[in-house]
């Protein structure tokens, strides 16, 4: 039971990090998921620039303790996410990078669809994906 709860903590986790890092397309089509995906980034982004662990990585560790699996030390990121990316692993500055990457593609995409719905006449509802006004 113990190693389930832990592989579904990693999966969560693995979700996360997509929705960060994808969201942004939820955004495009419907606006106000920006409630929910503006603090996922900056959360995220706090985390990788700032070196500071996110509250599923220990909860996972410990599960996978209790289940009798070796637990790994860092951060769900480099142990889960950079193997794939960079194999030979995850140093200070790519973290930051990654950090800094997230904040810019993810503000580079909402500064866009800002400009588009000021430059948008008053009436055009469809355009950021709401319905006309009865």
């Amino acid at each position: 039971m113990y190693g389930f709860i832990a592989d579904a903590i990693a999966i969560l986790h693995l979700v996360f990090v997509i929705f960060v890092v994808l969201g942004v397309l939820a955004v495009i089509r419907w606006p106000r998921f920006a409630w929910l995906h503006i603090p996922a980034v900056l959360w995220a982004a706090y985390v990788e620039t700032t070196g500071s662990s996110c509250p599923l990585t220990p909860w996972e560790t410990k599960y996978r303790e209790l289940a009798g699996e070796p637990a790994y030390s860092g951060d769900f990121v480099g142990n889960y996410i950079l193997p794939m990316l960079y194999p030979d692993g995850l140093t200070r500055e790519v973290q930051i990078g990654l950090g800094l990457a997230v904040l810019a593609g993810n503000g580079l995409v909402y500064w866009f669809l800002a400009r588009r719905r000021q430059s948008m006449p008053r009436g055009d509802c469809a355009a950021v994906g709401r319905r006309p006004q009865a």
